[in-house]
C-alpha cells in the first residue's frame, strides 16, 4: 500500500483508475460509486486479457562477448540483453544496474518500494515517482510493473518494455496516455518488507486498505478485465474479514451486530467504534456488489447469486443487489422468481428507467415462455386445434373442455347402466 507521503495523481500506475469512480458512460456505471445508480445496456464483451502465462523465475542471460566496440554515443542495442518475461515478446526486461543477488528478490505479498519513471514510445515522460510503494502480487499497479518487479534484485535498476495489454490497454489514460500505447518503465528496487499483519490493523486502517483494493477493482472493471477485478474485490473482502486481535470492551456487540460474525469474522473482537463498524460494513457491501457485477460478466451465475444474497441478508433494500439478483435469475431462465425481485427494486426506486426496461423485458420473456409451455401441453394432450380458440379462452387449461366431455360421457354411461338394472328387475 502506498506510503510515499503524497497523494498520487488520478490514473497513476499505482492508482490507475482509483482517483475517480468508473465512468457513467461505461459498464462500470453499475459499480458502487458515489454516483446515482444507473445500469446501461450490455456492451459487446471485449477480449479477455486476464489469461496471462505463468510468471517464470527467469534470470538475466549473460551478454555474449562483443567483437567490435562501438564508438561512444553510438552503442548498438544488444537484443540478447533483454529478458522475454512471458515468452510472448510483449513484456521485456533489461538490467541497467545489477542488484545484490537473486536471494534479494522480493516475494509476493511483501510491500515493495521502487523508483519509477514511465515513458511513451516517443520518449515523453508520463509518470515519475521517486518512492512508489505497493503490495507485490495484489495487482495494485500496472501488470507490467507487478510482474517484473518480482524479478528485480535489491538495488537493481532495469528497463521494462511493455505492450499496452499490460499497461492501460485499449482505453489508455486521459489525457496523457493514448489508447493502445506501449510504455517503457525505468524501475529501481529500493526496499522490500513483509506487509502489515491484517489482524493488527485498526478499523480505520482496514477501511482505507480495503477501499484501495476496491478502487483498483473498479479500474480493472473499466478495462473489461473482470478476472483481475474479482481478484481485487476478493482481496478487499479478505482485508475486512481478517480476524482482529485485541480485547473487547463491548462483549454484547455480538448480539446486536447488524451482520453475523461469519460475514466479517473477528470485527467485533476488538473495540471498534460504531462509525468504524458502519464503514466496514459499507465497504464490504460495495465489494460484494461489485464482485457480483464482475461474476455476472463472466457468466458465473451461482457465484454472483451468492454475492447478491450476502448483501441482501444485511441490506434487504439494496437496489443494486436486488437488480443483479434479478438479472442472474433471468439469465438462468428463472423468470417467475426474477420478476418479483425486480418489482421490489422498482418499488424502492420507481423512477429508475433501467429497472423498468429490464422488468418489461422479463415479463415479455415470461409470457413467451408460458405460451410455449401451453402449446407443448396441447400437443401432448392431442388437442392442437385449441390454438384457434378465442382469446378469452386462452387462459383456460387446455384439458378443461375434454374433461367436460368425459364427465358427460360418464353420466350417460351411468344412466345406461341404471336403466339396464331396472329392466332386468322387471323381467
Amino acid at each position: 500500500m502506498a506510503s510515499n507521503g503524497k497523494e498520487p495523481r488520478s490514473g497513476s500506475p499505482n492508482r490507475a483508475g482509483t482517483g475517480t469512480e468508473p465512468s457513467p458512460t461505461a459498464d462500470a456505471a453499475q459499480l458502487d460509486t458515489t454516483e446515482d445508480f444507473e445500469v446501461l445496456e450490455e456492451e459487446e464483451e471485449e477480449e479477455d486479457l486476464s489469461e496471462l502465462p505463468p510468471l517464470e523465475d527467469v534470470g538475466r542471460p549473460p551478454a555474449p562477448p562483443r567483437e567490435d566496440a562501438q564508438p561512444a554515443g553510438e552503442a548498438a542495442e544488444d537484443p540478447q540483453e533483454w529478458v522475454d518475461v512471458l515468452g510472448s515478446g510483449l513484456l521485456k526486461k533489461k538490467t541497467l544496474v545489477p542488484g545484490q543477488g537473486v536471494d534479494t528478490r522480493p516475494r509476493k505479498g511483501q510491500d515493495v518500494t521502487v523508483r519509477l519513471k514511465a515513458r511513451l514510445e516517443d520518449g515523453s515522460v508520463v509518470e515519475e515517482d521517486p518512492a512508489l510503494t505497493f503490495t507485490l502480487g495484489d495487482c495494485d499497479v500496472l501488470q507490467a510493473l507487478d510482474l517484473c518487479v518480482q524479478l528485480l534484485e535489491m538495488g537493481e535498476t532495469a528497463l521494462i518494455r511493455s505492450d499496452a495489454k499490460y499497461c492501460y490497454g485499449s482505453q489508455g489514460r486521459s489525457p496523457d496516455i493514448p489508447p493502445n500505447a506501449a510504455l517503457t518503465l525505468e524501475v529501481e528496487l529500493l526496499a522490500a518488507q513483509d506487509g502489515p499483519d491484517l489482524e493488527l490493523l485498526s478499523g480505520k486502517e482496514k477501511v482505507e486498505l480495503a477501499n484501495r483494493k476496491r478502487e483498483r477493482g473498479n479500474f480493472f472493471y473499466q478495462q473489461a478485465d473482470y478476472v483481475l477485478a474479482i481478484n481485487s474485490y476478493d482481496t478487499a473482502i479478505k482485508v475486512i474479514s481478517s480476524s482482529s486481535k485485541g480485547t473487547c470492551s463491548h462483549p454484547a456487540k455480538a448480539t446486536w451486530a447488524p451482520f453475523p460474525l461469519q460475514l466479517i469474522s473477528g470485527v467485533f473482537a476488538v473495540d471498534f467504534s460504531p462509525e468504524e463498524e458502519t464503514e466496514l460494513l459499507d465497504v464490504k457491501v460495495k465489494c460484494l456488489n461489485n464482485l457480483a457485477a464482475s461474476q455476472l460478466k463472466l457468466d458465473h451465475y451461482e457465484a454472483a447469486l451468492k454475492s447478491c444474497n450476502l448483501v441482501l441478508e444485511h441490506q434487504p433494500g439494496n437496489i443494486k443487489a436486488l437488480f443483479r439478483k434479478g438479472k442472474v435469475l433471468a439469465q438462468q431462465g428463472e423468470y417467475r422468481e426474477a420478476i418479483p425481485i425486480l418489482k421490489a427494486a422498482l418499488k424502492l426506486e420507481p423512477s429508475n428507467k433501467t429497472i423498468h426496461a429490464e422488468l418489461s423485458k422479463l415479463v415479455k420473456k415470461h409470457a413467451d415462455q408460458r405460451s410455449l409451455e401451453t402449446e407443448m401441453y396441447r400437443k401432448m394432450l392431442g388437442n392442437p386445434s385449441a390454438a384457434s380458440t378465442p382469446g378469452k379462452c386462452k387462459d383456460k387449461l387446455p384439458w378443461s373442455i375434454p374433461w367436460k366431455w368425459l364427465f358427460g360421457a360418464t353420466a350417460i354411461a351411468l344412466g345406461g347402466v341404471a336403466l339396464s338394472v331396472v329392466i332386468a328387475a322387471r323381467n
